[in-house]
This record gives C-alpha cells, structure tokens and sequence, in this order.
C-alpha cells in the first residue's frame, strides 16, 4: 500500500507520542535511522514522549536502554509505562496486605514503589489458607519470570477461591518477536485468565483513554497544546492507532513492527482501524 514519508509528516506538529517496540525497536536493538530521528525532532523543536505498555521494567530501566544505545534525549521524565497508570491505582487503593504478582522481580518494581507487600505467583502456596487471605490484589505485570503452566494454574484458582482485585498493567495481548513471529504477551494470558474464571479485571495502557490523558498532562506542563497538534505514532491498529484516534490525535500506523506491508491494508479494511497516515518506518536517516 501507498506510505509517506515520516520526515516529512512530523514537522506539522508540536509533539510526538511513539509507541516502543515495533516503533523505535525491534528483536533487534534500535531501529536503523531512529538516532536521526531523535535528532531531527530536536532540531526542529518538536517535543515527544515514549507511551508503552511495557509493565517489565521501570522508566529508569527504560530510559536506560535507550541511552546505551546512545539515545540520550530519551530521558525517564520522557517514558510514560502502563505500569506508572497501575502503580498509581494501587496506591489509592490498596492500602495493606499483600499483592501477589505474575511476571519478574524487575517488574515488581511497580507494586514496590506503590509501598506495598509483593509476593511473586511462584511462592504463593494455596495450602496455607493465611498465605491466600492475606493477598488483596492480583496484579500480571509481564509474561516472564513464571513457569507459564504451574503458575497461570495456580492464578486460576487462587481467583476462584477468593474474590479480590485483578489489575492488568499491560494490555498488549502480543508482540513481535522476529520479523514475521509473534509471540503471547502478558495482556493476551490475562484475556484467557478472565474468561477462564468468569470475572473482570482492571487494565492499564493503551487503547485506553487514560493513558493518553496522563501523557497530555505531561506535555502540557512543557508548552500550551491542543489534541489536533500531536502525532500518535504506533505499529499495532487495535491499541495504539484506534487509542489515538479515539483520543482526538492524528495517528501514523508504522509497517516496522507487528502490523507486516502485506497485510497492512487488508486489516485496516477489515477492522475500520484508520490511520491518518501509513510510513514505512519512523526512521529519517
């Protein structure tokens, strides 16, 4: 299908919201071209903030990768995470016991920070009934770190045993792991974990409004700017280019990362997802 060049799009607006992995990089490393694109914006002035679904590591962490990778615009004030969105809600929310959490230590880090009790799945033992009442919430926060059929087992009946609050900090049901493969992402284990169980849980990122909203409150702390002059760029129609349209943004649906170049236009035919523009990749150098 016909694609415009990214170059050329991004100068008519104020800032740029991107999506990470499929958009910046890939199984890879960085995209080739992407530490020109990051010049090119600061060049020009144009402000712009990673929005990711990535609930692993902290913004720290993140930034961090970025900057080994000599991308040292990217700061942690620029990286907003599904995981802040859900750490803020367990902050107001959960104000003791114990939250039991599928994914890696790393990832912990959110509940952490949130000053709460954290119990890895691994650990939880379903035979001491003290062990179960003290858990208040459940959180899935990344699709490592577990052992993928004991411990999506054991999440299943603790949620049939007790009744308590399920969050879901990254709503990513799947992400690339070659060019071609894809691969079950933490968001797509909580979808068969919820209609296993019959109950509805509480999901944090992109395609949801919420996150949008928290990333324009923190442009708009730099400059005074509208919906209609920033660019949601993303590789994935159902979080990040439907969430963007919904939110007023114009949205580029990059073919670097989940969406393939062949498939492109038959899936924006087929799911009503339309972006305002299609490239290629972000990349200008």
């Amino acid at each position: 299908m016909k694609t415009v060049e990214f170059k050329k799009i991004v100068k008519n607006y104020k800032t740029v919201f991107f999506d990470a992995f499929g958009v910046l990089k890939n199984h890879k490393g960085l995209i080739n071209g992407i530490d020109k694109t990051f010049e090119y914006l600061n060049e020009l002035g144009i402000d712009y903030y990673i929005l990711t679904n990535d609930a692993s590591r902290s913004p720290e962490e993140l930034a961090l990768g970025y900057h080994r990778k000599g991308i040292t615009s990217i700061t942690t004030e620029k990286v907003l995470s599904s995981g802040m969105l859900a750490m803020e809600y367990l902050k107001s929310k959960i104000k003791s016991g114990t939250v039991a959490y599928l994914g890696t230590e790393q990832s912990a880090h959110y509940i952490e920070t949130a000053g709460l009790q954290t119990m890895p799945i691994s650990t939880l033992n379903l035979d001491q009934q003290e062990h179960v009442d003290n858990i208040k919430c459940l959180v899935f926060l990344d699709d490592e770190g577990f052992d993928w059929n004991h411990d999506i087992n054991k999440v299943i009946n603790l949620l049939r045993r007790k009744n308590m609050s399920v969050v879901v900090a990254n709503t990513d049901i799947n992400y690339p792991v070659t060019r071609k493969d894809i691969a079950v992402a933490i968001g797509g284990i909580a979808d068969m974990v919820e209609d296993i169980v019959g109950k509805r849980f509480i999901r944090f990122g992109k395609p949801d409004v919420q996150m949008f909203m928290f990333a324009l409150e923190k442009a708009q702390k730099v400059q005074q700017i509208n919906r209609d002059e920033i660019l949601m760029v993303g590789d994935t129609l159902y979080t990040d280019i439907i969430g963007g349209n919904k939110f007023g943004l114009d949205t580029v649906l990059v073919l670097s990362g989940n969406t393939l170049p062949e498939n492109a236009k038959m899936k924006i035919r087929s799911t009503g997802i339309i972006p305002t523009y299609v490239c290629d990749s972000v990349a200008v150098g």
